[in-house]
């Protein structure tokens, strides 16, 4: 079992950054895929990126790519989401979960989830 907490969001100016934390109980954290994934009002879940158990592959949505990183620290069973020049088409609640397969974009794949946290970017 494990329990997902997110953290770190907030309001944001256009071209401002965050970086959200995403805290994991159990002592198996280090062996889960990892994703952030955000939804919109009105929207579906989308993919935003992910990180496989050892930190040593990433991969992006095309919308994030070169603006956010995604990092983790199997240590302190936390998975980091920086996110650089912030748009107010990024404002959602991002989520993250996890999963001890491999990465898949559908959502439902994943086992757990937290809370979600809210980001919103003023323009």
């Amino acid at each position: 079992q494990v329990q997902l907490l997110e953290s770190g969001g907030g309001l944001v100016q256009a071209g401002g950054s965050l970086r959200l934390s995403c805290a994991a109980s159990g002592r198996t954290f280090s062996r889960y895929t990892m994703v952030w994934f955000r939804q919109a009002p009105g929207a579906e879940r989308e993919f935003v990126a992910t990180i496989t158990w050892s930190g040593r592959n990433t991969y992006y949505a095309d919308s994030a790519k070169g603006r956010f990183t995604i990092s983790r620290d199997n240590g302190k069973n936390t998975v980091y989401l920086q996110m650089n020049s912030l748009k107010p088409e990024d404002t959602a609640v991002y989520y993250c979960g996890a999963r001890q397969a491999s990465f898949t974009y559908n959502a439902n794949d994943y086992t757990y989830w937290g809370q979600g946290t809210q980001v919103t970017v003023s323009s």
